[in-house]
């Protein structure tokens, strides 16, 4: 696969390959279910996806497939499979409205699934989830994401925002990076996997005041697609890279074959 594709491809099979184990090690994983892509540079209108039969862990620079937002394949790897058709059409409908938008990140976790189901949806409780804090898109379940009218009104309800909660389904980030898809959805994990703790404490919660949510929010919130420039912004311009080469340095001293 390395010589049928330029380089710029590959070092993005690399970096995609990465997140999969990534989201496999940090548990949010779904055996061989949901989907991480990422926007072929230099190539209108493909992106890379996840052949339907492997587990995380095994996910490979060289076998992703490479399809269009029309669900063709471009470039098939060596693999007995296909591609998920819920997850062409969630990712598609993405990559297709959002041109900002490099990567997105799907997950079916515990706590994701969770939170979704709960009426107040992601509670402003606690210093992780302020970064999402009014900046957190909701869309409403249709059944299996296998009817290709629901991508309009998933893009409607996504907005501007880089995370969204599936609402009886699970959860969804994107970014204009691999790397910043990743650490959002890593955010929005913790945020979930916390308030599944606190809630079922069944004691009083203590949330912060509106002042302090809204202050919170405007100091975490990197300078991503809403346009609004966090404190972050000042210290390097956030993007989830220093985080992203810690991880893959920790992913490198274990196994380094999602290279191949």
């Amino acid at each position: 696969m390395r010589d049928r594709v330029s380089e710029a491809e590959w070092a993005t099979r690399v970096e995609l390959a990465a997140c999969y184990r990534l989201v496999a090690r940090y548990g949010m994983a779904d055996l061989i279910y949901n989907h991480i892509t990422a926007r072929v540079p230099g190539e209108e209108g493909h992106f890379l996806i996840n052949p339907f039969g492997f587990l995380y862990e095994e996910i490979t620079a060289s076998c992703l497939f490479k399809i269009d937002l029309d669900g063709r394949v471009v470039e098939r790897p060596d693999v007995p499979y296909e591609v998920n058709r819920a997850g062409f059409v969630i990712h598609s409908a993405v990559h297709a409205a959002r041109h900002d938008v490099d990567c997105v990140i799907h997950t079916h976790t515990r706590a994701g699934m969770a939170v979704s189901v709960m009426e107040c949806g992601l509670l402003s409780a606690t210093q992780g989830a302020l970064r999402f804090h009014d900046r957190l898109a909701y869309h409403d379940f249709e059944g299996p994401a296998v009817d290709e009218g629901e991508r309009e009104r998933l893009v409607s309800d996504l907005g501007s925002c880089d995370a969204m909660v599936l609402r009886n389904h699970g959860l969804l980030t994107c970014g204009r990076s691999v790397a910043e898809a990743f650490l959002l959805m890593h955010r929005l994990e913790m945020a979930c996997r916390v308030q599944i703790d606190f809630m079922g404490a069944n004691t009083p919660l203590r949330l912060p005041t509106p002042d302090v949510m809204t202050k919170t929010a405007r100091v975490l919130a990197p300078p991503t697609f809403s346009g609004r420039q966090g404190a972050e912004a000042s210290l390097g311009n956030w993007n989830g890279q220093r985080e992203w080469s810690a991880l893959l340095r920790q992913i490198d001293r274990t196994d380094s074959s999602y290279q191949l």
